[in-house]
Formats: C-alpha cells, structure tokens, sequence
C-alpha cells in the first residue's frame, strides 16, 4: 500500500500508482524561486531557447535573501528577475517588502495539500508541513520547470518518526528535530521523505510543523510530510481558494520505514558547530557569544517571537552580545508590532531588522567576523555559513537564543 508521496506523485504524474524507486515525470503545481538563485534560472531559460513559462499562475518569485539590495550585484539580481516578471507576466512577484520565501507561500495562499511543489532552494521541503510533496531543485532544472511545467523526479522511500511524549516547558519543535537530526546524522534520510507523526506532532501547531519539515534535508531528506488534520484544514482554508486533495500513508506499506521517537524527557537542544547532527544537550554546552540571531525560514514566526519576547521581557541582553531579530514576514512584523513584541526587542538592546533571510545564507545583514560566535534559530551551521570560515555558529530554539542573549553565553531558559 503506498505512502503519501507515493500517492501525491503518482497522481501528479497521471498513474494509477507507483513505487518507491520508480522515475516519473510530474506535472508541478507551484514553482518557487528567489533573487539568489533565480537570476541563473532565468539565464539557463533564454540559453535553452524558451520565450514563455508554462503558466505564469503558477510561479512564485518572492525577494527575500539579499533585501534590500546590498551591493551592486544584488542589485542586478533584482533587476534581471523584476524584468524577468514583467516580461513573463508572473502573477505571483513579490518585491523586497514581503518576506522570506518559505514563510510567505503558505501564508499567501499558494500551498495546499497534495500538490507537487518545488523551489530553487533546498528548505523548499518546509511546505511539506500542509501536506504537499516539497522539494529543493537546482536553478538550471527549474528552468527546465519554466519552460514546461514538468519534472522528472525518482520516488523516495519513507522513514516516518512516529513522535511521542508531552514536551517539557521552554521545548520545542526545534529541539525535538534537532535531536533526530543528532541520533540519525546528517545522512540518515538520504533521498527519503521524512514524515512527521504520533502525538506530539498532532498537538503541535502548523508553524512548529514547518520547523520539522524545514530541516528534513539536513539529514538528507528530499522532503518533510505531515498529514493533514483539522490544524491543517483550517490554516489552509483560511488562506487559499485553491482545491486540494489530502493524502495519508498507508501503514503496511513496503517502502516505509517507522522509527518511534520519544520526547518526554527532552531538553533543549543545540547543534554544534560545524554540522548539524553536532547536537548535545544545552546543559552541556558552556560557549560564550558575540551575536545572538532569531529569524530565519526555520524561526522567524511569531510564535517564535513570542517565545523569545516573554524570556526578554523586562531583561537587557549583555554587554558584550549583540542581538538580531528579523521577523520572517511583513505579516509577523505587523503582528508583532501589534503585541508590542519588538518594543519588547529593542527595550532588551536587540537591533530589529525588516524580513528577509538575513544572516543566514552568510552574504548579507549580520554576518559575523573571523573568530566570532554565533547562536542562531537558523538551520545551518558549516564553516562560512553566517560569514568567516573562521567563525562559529551554533543552532538552537528561540527561547534559548533569548536567554542566551541575556547571558551572554549559552544557557536553557529557567
């Protein structure tokens, strides 16, 4: 009996059924792709001959990795794809005031489930929280998405972390991923889908679901699944008009793999550098900090700003630590400056920044210096990652990155 992704690709392929191991040529519902990595998608679509994309309905350019433009280059880059979307007609361009891409297609609508989505991006697989199979392709394959609205892709097999036990105060769904990303490694879903289920998951809200699913490939996953459930339905109805169909894995399926995770005795997490299986406990980890980063397309929601603020609140960050909260959309921006969060930020001493992916990618607002040491709610940490090669950076949840602020080295919330 077959899995989701089984399900959802071979009806995007026009079959009754396939397996895992099987190549199909899909039909994709929505096409994603940014400032940074578009450029190349756009140049490798004239270079093959295309004069139009398939469906101008159904790409999505967000600007959010280098924004506002912050040298010359980038500022081509926001040229060649601004031209590029009037030229094509792209009824989903969204310029540098909106947010980070994995953020804003669920928010505006353009996520559903059972769709085939895909991004030139490699968290593209985040979207997987609603249901959909998502995955990151390189620039010159979208291209080949442009132009004809359709790709070849080899269905994964399915390792599915059955997710039990009530998590402790100040846990959260980012400690619970980076714990499986510690016992499995960073190899340990190699081309599969990793699906999210048990209790706790169903308990979890949809943005605690993209942060599971968000961080799939960094155990190598080619996407991150949960089924949908009412949670599901009511986000997703909320937001789209499109129609969509819901798909469950069947249990007994050959291509599935169950691995039962317990998270009743979690502790916060943190990986440590320079991989992201580096994970310890926060107990363990004794590290002094020059930069505290929240924001991200792993936590930069509002909840995430939530959690952070409470910790904050009343509270300065240390004297020799410097803190950066970039809100991962113009919709939490908005809704934090409605609750008074970023008064709550700025009171603390933290520098607030306008959405966009920020220090992460290590090229624009924030990186950090040779020999400095960076906490971040990102999901990467290798050498150059948020800057110098000779830097460090550690990952972790939220509310350990704003006690950690207050600090100045890492700590757990009390």
């Amino acid at each position: 009996m077959p899995t989701m992704s089984e399900k959802i690709l071979a009806r995007a392929s026009g079959k009754s059924e396939v397996e895992a191991g099987d190549i199909v040529i899909a039909n994709i519902d929505v096409a994603m792709t940014h400032d940074l990595t578009g450029p190349l998608s756009v140049e490798s679509f004239e270079k093959i001959g295309a004069e139009k994309v398939w469906d101008p309905s159904k790409i999505v350019i967000p600007f959010d990795h280098q924004v506002p433009a912050d040298s010359i280059d980038s500022a081509n880059n926001h040229i060649i794809m601004r031209r590029f979307a009037e030229k094509q007609k792209i009824e989903h361009f969204y310029d540098v005031n909106v947010g980070v891409c994995h953020q804003i297609l669920p928010e505006l609508g353009h996520v559903v489930p059972g769709e085939v989505i895909v991004g030139a991006d490699s968290h593209t697989c985040t979207h997987g929280a609603l249901g959909a199979f998502s995955t990151g392709i390189g620039s010159t394959d979208m291209a080949m998405v442009f132009a004809e609205g359709k790709l070849w892709l080899k269905v994964p097999e399915t390792n599915r972390f059955e997710i039990t036990g009530t998590l402790k105060d100040n846990v959260y769904a980012k400690d619970v991923i980076l714990h499986i990303i510690g016992q499995l490694g960073a190899d340990g879903s190699t081309y599969k889908a990793c699906e999210f289920g048990g209790k706790t998951v169903s308990d979890m809200s949809i943005s605690d679901r993209m942060v599971l699913c968000n961080m799939a490939i960094e155990m190598g996953g080619k996407t991150g699944l949960v089924e949908v459930d009412e949670k599901t339905v009511n986000y997703v109805e909320k937001r789209s008009k499109k129609p969509y169909k819901a798909y469950k894995t069947d249990l007994d399926s050959s291509s599935l793999n169950i691995i039962d995770i317990d998270v009743g005795d979690l502790e916060p997490q943190v990986a440590c550098p320079h991989h992201v299986d580096n994970v310890k406990p926060v107990s363990e980890v004794d590290v002094e900090l020059d930069q505290v980063f929240i924001g991200s397309c792993t936590n930069g929601r509002l909840s995430d700003l939530r959690d952070a603020a409470r910790i904050l609140k009343g509270n300065r960050i240390a004297r020799n630590t410097r803190m950066l909260v970039i809100p991962a959309s113009r919709e939490v921006y908005s809704k934090a400056l409605d609750e008074g969060l970023i008064r709550i930020f700025v009171d603390a001493g933290a520098l607030v920044s306008a959405p966009c992916c920020g220090p992460c990618l290590g090229g624009h607002t924030g990186i950090i210096g040779p020999g400095e040491v960076s906490l971040s709610t990102s999901n990467r940490n290798f050498k150059g990652r948020q800057g110098s090669p000779e830097g460090e950076v550690y990952l972790s949840s939220a509310a350990v990155a704003a006690a950690s602020a207050i600090e100045g080295k890492i700590v757990a919330p009390e």
